[in-house]
């Protein structure tokens, strides 16, 4: 794992020597800090030059109250070389938006979709950004850290009617 993976990050950081943030090696996997600016290409080069052919998810973490607030976290799978490659991007937590990398992969549809759902993410040029897991009207997005713990009120009998 550790020399072609370290050429995939080498690579990045000769691309994009200023949109690299940090580099960090958790439990054996390389987590990449990029500028949010470039997420599309960054993902469009992994793909396309180092096989990573497999969007394994997206996914997004609350820092709340800490600024940036939000990380939005794209895992990602080489399955011709056998590795792993965790990309990470810091968004503010006013009007938190990013690229869509759904022209990359078509599966980040959902994945983007469910993020926008449950943190107010805005994927910027997805095809069909709207909620998926919660009902179009529903207020507010579940998974922010201050979100009410008992939810806001729904009116449940409205779905009767």
């Amino acid at each position: 794992m550790g020399n072609e993976h370290n050429s995939v990050v080498e690579a990045l950081r000769a691309k994009w020597p200023e949109a690299i943030e940090r580099v960090v090696v958790d439990r054996g996997q390389w987590i990449v800090y990029i500028a949010p600016e470039v997420i599309e290409p960054v993902c469009r080069f992994l793909k396309e030059e180092h096989n990573f052919n497999r969007l394994v998810g997206i996914t997004a973490v609350d820092w709340f109250p800490r600024e940036p607030r939000f990380e939005v976290v794209y895992l990602l799978h080489s399955l011709q070389a056998h590795q792993r490659l965790r990309l990470k991007c810091r968004l503010p937590g006013q009007e938190p938006r990013i690229g869509s990398v759904t022209a990359v992969w078509k599966s980040a549809n959902w994945y983007e979709r469910e993020v926008y759902d449950l943190f107010g993410i805005r994927f910027e040029g997805h095809p069909n950004l709207r909620r998926i897991l919660l009902p179009e009207d529903w207020e507010g997005h579940p998974l922010r850290k201050d979100y009410p713990i008992h939810g806001h009120r729904y009116d449940y009998g409205a779905l009767e009617r």
